[in-house]
């Protein structure tokens, strides 16, 4: 576990649900990784680079709706400049996806 929190940190984080509408194949990326174009909604269209290569096709992918983290600093990753993190359960080296169990308007706030 690590270091407790306390609410209002937790509350900073900005997690809400996107639809992806975009995946394409990251060549440039030190791990295999996708870069994916997500719908935010009314927040607008994002950009992110995620190593969901192993469990996820390109064409599973689309159109699933996800969870990410939208208010971190972008961040270069080789060419391409990742504007959120997706969020996923990690299983060793595998990499789960965090989504509603029921499709919900994107831009949703995850509490």
């Amino acid at each position: 576990m690590k270091e407790t929190i306390s609410f209002e940190d937790f509350i900073k984080v900005d997690l809400r649900v996107g639809t992806i509408i975009e995946v394409n194949d990251f060549p440039k990326a030190k791990k295999p990784a996708y870069q994916l174009t997500i719908d935010f909604g009314d927040l607008g269209i994002k950009k992110s680079s995620a190593q969901i290569t192993t469990l996820y096709t390109k064409e599973e992918l689309l159109n699933k709706q996800i969870v990410a983290t939208i208010n971190f600093p972008k961040k270069q990753i080789a060419n391409f400049m990742s504007e959120c993190l997706v969020m996923g359960a990690v299983n060793g080296t595998d990499v789960i996806l965090l989504h509603p169990e029921h499709k919900v308007k994107n831009g949703s706030t995850v509490s």
